[in-house]
């Protein structure tokens, strides 16, 4: 059986004891959420100074904003980790949430050039996952399977573009992948992702999904990009591949966005140019011994971070909250898993571990949207609770 055993040596960055770690915390004492801050081993609740994580990223330093902030214990990192597993879980003791709160959740789709093709396949393949490898070799023979020296808008890009055209093989995913606008979307509502330990949810509709393995960026308001998770941003690739359109359906599910274990912001020892070099795993492990490995460069983005997160937020797209930005993954599971062609796809009980030595590990365990744990805690209940703890 796939392990979910959490605990501060696989859960944390390689260098946790210079990082400035901010996350969220389940108290069940007060039945809402507190902002936390780890110092060594310790979780320290600066829910007094930070109410929310998002007055957190708001300020002009938030590295040196969290580390000055006081507050008081809520006992060790060890213990916290261990009660933050949805299998084990002890509701009367506090449990790791997704590090973010009030955020737009966005998502940017088709950065990379390996996942830009899988994308074509999709929707060539509508939904069947048999064909795509035929279709696979198809397009690599037409448009090659490396493109990623060619700059999106670029003259390159639209003589490509042109080329495709007059073949009949344009796609609205060569569009977003290659052209000059960023396929910028809403991942999930504010308040609705889930954290590390947490069960994640594939819907049962979809016979074909994958995990998406990406950075997350967290942007504040004004457009500053003050630091970064990890995440999981879960795709029913069938139902996005019978329609574009059905994108919502596809990727907005209950616990169908995890982020986590805790946000690393921007500081001496970690910046935007950390990102560009990080490389993100992929582990996904499942009760019937399948094991798959994959990974992730950002080194290989089409389009840089920063351009991204300027596309996704300014003065046409505004959030006073702020925003997190999923970046998008070059992995895109092809490995067979039940039959030969049939390609990869979950099933219930697969332990999903992404990690980067820079920003740890999240961890998550699949099952349908319908089982894992409703969401009924939102912005408006946050704001309650707040209220009655005398923080707003």
């Amino acid at each position: 059986m796939p392990s979910l055993s959490l605990t501060p040596a696989n859960t944390l960055p390689a260098d946790a004891d210079r990082a400035a770690l901010a996350g969220r915390v389940w108290r069940p004492d007060l039945a809402g959420p507190s902002v936390v801050k780890l110092q060594g081993d310790a979780v320290i609740d600066v829910t007094a100074t930070f109410p929310t994580m998002r007055d957190l990223c708001e300020t002009a330093d938030p590295a040196t904003a969290l580390r000055a902030a006081n507050g008081g214990g809520l006992g060790s990192l060890a213990d916290l980790l261990a009660n933050s597993s949805a299998a084990t879980r002890n509701d009367g003791r506090p449990w790791l949430l997704a590090p973010v709160d009030l955020q737009a959740v966005k998502a940017a789709g088709v950065t990379f050039a390996v996942s830009m093709l899988e994308r074509v396949i999709e929707e060539k393949a509508r939904g069947n996952p048999a064909a795509a490898a035929e279709i696979r070799a198809e397009i690599g023979k037409l448009i090659g399977d490396d493109l990623s020296k060619l700059k999106p808008g670029s003259p390159e890009a639209m003589k490509l573009k042109e080329v495709l055209i007059a073949q009949n093989s344009w796609s609205q995913y060569l569009e977003v992948g290659i052209g000059p606008d960023a396929e910028i979307f809403t991942k999930a509502p504010p308040m609705s992702a889930v954290g590390t330990g947490a069960d994640a949810g594939l819907h049962p509709a979809s016979s074909w999904n994958n995990p998406e393995p990406e950075i997350v960026l967290v942007v504040a308001s004004d457009g500053r990009i003050v630091g970064a998770s990890l995440g999981n941003d879960v795709n029913l690739r069938d139902v996005e591949g019978r329609s574009a359109l059905l994108l919502g359906k596809a990727k907005d599910n209950n616990a169908a966005a995890a982020i986590g274990p805790f946000i690393r912001f921007f500081d001496g020892d970690f910046s935007l140019d950390h990102v560009r070099k990080t490389t993100v795993s992929l582990t996904v492990e499942g009760e019937d011994g399948f094991t798959l490995e994959g990974s992730s460069s950002i080194a290989m983005i089409s389009r840089d971070p920063a351009d991204l997160a300027a596309q996704m937020i300014g003065p046409h797209h505004q959030y006073p909250d702020g925003a997190v930005l999923y970046l998008g993954t070059m992995f895109a599971p092809i490995k067979d898993r039940d039959s030969v062609g049939g390609g990869f796809t979950h099933k219930y009980g697969d332990v999903v571990t992404i990690a980067a030595p820079e920003l740890g590990a999240l961890v998550n365990r699949m099952r349908r949207t319908d089982e894992c744990e409703p969401w009924h805690f939102g912005a408006s209940h946050l704001m309650r609770n707040l209220a009655q703890r005398g923080l707003l």
